[in-house]
């Protein structure tokens, strides 16, 4: 296993007055696909440039191995960088972009026709070899820049949004070739993203920002089935929030939540928590029954919007404390399909129910989505 071991350590940076991150700490083992996910303006990318060199932080220690590199320039740093835009020169075929980063290092024309032919391989581009960047499409455009980053074998790959200009569908490939890949070189790479399909679909672990914080740091299932604030439960994937009332325990490990005039169990989240909450469940976990039903933990509602997304449709349920909830039906073909109008019983399974405290500035209104 190569090196690669980066730990950010109470990272700061400020520009003039304004403090882009703040007092950041994360640990990312070598050869782990790690991402930075978050909003425009949360600090990931500025982030990422600390850790290539490109800007100095304020305060804090960037630790390459062991080593602290916070004051070593770019080029004496073993990392390397792909952008969105690739940065790929016209006038150069593909051969000659892979092998630009090597003139630093002044191989002999057989080493270099080696490492770009191990490159390109690598990256699947053996046969173009000889097209210039405007003949390839943007995927394979992605592909040359990966490839000379990769020349230098880096011990940290930086990649800074590199899919944000490609369509959807091509993005859903590549991400898949992007994540195996790393596994195969087996160098650490950290990804930069706002998109969280994205981050859940390539990465070991995730570090969700915002503001300049960590809001939290996890793996992709564990930050979408646990999240620690609301921030992370609104921000990764989509979630039901709901104002509610802790009433207290329920002797099986959970707890008892009041929405509206209806009484339910939570088994997930903060369960000591008392009076006023916010709970939080996905659209896929909630399940709707019609006809008359007795079914435990559920409330009625009333089937107020349907739109059909293909192998899902999403189902909007008005409930009886003037509360939308989203859910996400299988489409399984057949007789059953709802309608708008529909009596249904909206039933949220206990380990389905998390209870999150309120944070100090959220207001009732602002949970209600």
């Amino acid at each position: 296993m190569p090196g690669g071991h980066v730990q950010l350590v109470d990272l700061t940076k400020r520009f003039a007055d304004v403090e882009a991150v703040r007092s950041i700490s994360v640990d990312i083992p070598a050869g782990e696909f790690f991402s930075l996910l978050g909003p425009s303006g949360c600090g990931k990318t500025t982030t990422l440039r600390m850790v290539a060199g490109f800007e100095r932080p304020t305060e804090g220690r960037i630790l390459l191995d062991g080593v602290d590199v916070a004051d070593v320039p770019p080029h004496k740093r073993n990392v390397n960088t792909v952008f969105q835009n690739y940065a790929l020169f016209p006038h150069l075929d593909v051969s000659e972009n892979v092998a630009f980063g090597l003139r630093f290092l002044k191989p002999s024309k057989d080493e270099t026709r080696h490492r770009v032919r191990e490159a390109l391989a690598l990256v699947q581009l053996e046969k173009f070899a000889e097209r210039r960047p405007h003949q390839l499409s943007g995927g394979q455009q992605q592909r040359v820049a990966l490839a000379r980053a990769l020349i230098l074998n880096p011990s940290v790959l930086l990649l800074d949004e590199p899919l944000g200009a490609l369509d959807a569908k091509l993005r859903k490939s590549l991400q898949i070739e992007l994540k195996t890949l790393q596994e195969k070189v087996g160098i650490t790479f950290i990804y930069v993203t706002h998109d969280q399909e994205e981050a859940l679909t390539m990465s070991d672990r995730l570090a969700v920002m915002s503001d300049g914080s960590i809001e939290q740091v996890g793996t992709p299932q564990g930050v979408y089935d646990e999240p620690t604030s609301l921030y992370v439960a609104d921000f990764l994937g989509v979630s039901n929030t709901m104002p509610a009332v802790v009433n207290g325990a329920n002797g099986d490990g959970g707890c008892h939540v009041k929405l509206g005039d209806f009484e339910l169990v939570a088994g997930r989240g903060d369960l000591n928590a008392r009076g006023k909450v916010v709970v939080v469940v996905r659209p896929e976990r909630v399940r709707l029954e019609t006809g008359p039903t007795t079914v435990s933990n559920s409330v009625p509602g009333m089937v107020e919007r349907v739109v059909y997304l293909g192998a899902t449709s999403q189902v909007i349920v008005r409930l009886p404390f003037e509360q939308s909830l989203q859910v996400m039906v299988p489409n399984q073909g057949g007789a059953g399909q709802l309608a708008v109008g529909d009596r249904v019983a909206v039933r949220i399974p206990p380990d389905a129910l998390r209870v999150l405290r309120l944070e100090p500035e959220a207001t009732d209104s602002e949970v209600v989505r």
